[in-house]
């Protein structure tokens, strides 16, 4: 799947292009795989826009940008040998010929291919940074999460239970609230599109934020600025709700209640972690293995023409969980 032109607003299906090319043979010091599970996530909204980034943008005609996982079909290469599987960097398309460069070898005995790209891929990294590191957590605080039913929101939310927090989460439909209180053990979750946020807010934090975790921006984290602690922690991990404006982003305008609240808010790219990736999948393993973290994944099955459809999803609030494209 390549981009055929940067959209404007919401992706249309005339801003991708299916393309058909001969499969070449892996040369020296590389291997070849085809593609099992494919990655969705909403970064790839802004990889998009031809503007800077943490990543240049994906190039017109270009394979779009994504993560995935493959199972080595032939090889040159020492390390991968036919049969692995491979998580990596690989994009939007069916087969894969690599060097190898940026690529992993997983265990797809100690969890399905798709983990890998959820709670052990990259966000469950970005929950555990972003909330232990950039968030400073402490125990017994009380942490918010926007977008709390998506792949980095479950996890954020229940890694803060681990570490003897109260958590509160903010999705969309009385749905995703029940899952994040009756499945993933929420303390409480709080209906976007029911009512008036601030005020559910203001019911919930009596004593008020002391970790936001915001992947969604706009009005929900103007509401959320309102019922900073003292030194609270603002984490700016995404903001979902901006992606597809056609105008600028919409910036907050509660932010003096940082200087009023001793706070701060920072922003934070997962990447700069990698070198601490192993050591957070093992604790993020042991969390699953306790069963004090449950997995959630919203797994379509289809082809690389569902692509297009399923990134949709993200922005329609259609998913729970890590949402994943996997191929037949």
């Amino acid at each position: 799947m390549r981009l055929a032109a940067r959209p404007t607003g919401d992706v249309k299906p005339e801003d991708w292009e299916h393309v058909s090319v001969p499969v070449d043979a892996p040369g020296p010091g590389q291997f070849a795989g085809r593609t099992r599970v494919i990655s969705l996530d909403p970064a790839m909204r802004g990889w998009l826009d031809d503007r800077p980034s943490y990543l240049p943008p994906v190039g017109l005609g270009e394979v779009m940008r994504a993560g995935s996982v493959i199972e080595v079909t032939a090889s040159n290469h020492p390390g991968f040998q036919p049969g692995d599987h491979v998580v990596g960097t690989f994009g939007v398309q069916e087969h894969v010929v690599s060097d190898g460069k940026g690529a992993l070898k997983i265990d797809t005995s100690l969890a399905p291919p798709s983990t890998y790209l959820g709670a052990l891929g990259m966000s469950g990294m970005t929950a555990y940074f972003g909330l232990l590191d950039v968030g400073a957590l402490k125990e017994g605080e009380t942490v918010v999460v926007s977008g709390a039913a998506g792949a980095v929101g479950t996890t954020v939310g229940q890694i803060a239970k681990v570490k003897g927090c109260r958590v509160i989460g903010i999705a969309g439909g009385p749905e995703k609230c029940a899952v994040l209180t009756d499945e993933l053990g929420f303390d409480a979750a709080i209906d976007y599109r029911a009512g008036d946020v601030k005020r559910a807010l203001r019911e919930q934090t009596p004593d008020g934020i002391d970790v936001y975790f915001d992947n969604v921006g706009g009005d929900i984290l103007d509401a959320a600025l309102t019922r900073l602690a003292m030194h609270a922690r603002v984490v700016i991990c995404g903001a979902i709700s901006q992606y597809n404006n056609a105008t600028p982003v919409k910036g907050p305008s509660n932010y003096m209640s940082l200087l009023v609240r001793r706070a701060r808010m920072e922003g934070f790219v997962v990447f700069d972690y990698a070198k601490r990736y192993a050591q957070a999948a093992q604790e993020i393993a042991g969390w699953i293995g306790e069963g004090r973290l449950k997995v959630k994944e919203h797994v379509v099955k289809g082809t690389v023409d569902d692509f297009p459809e399923t990134l949709h999803m993200l922005f329609r609030g259609q998913n729970v969980g890590k949402l994943v494209l996997e191929l037949a």
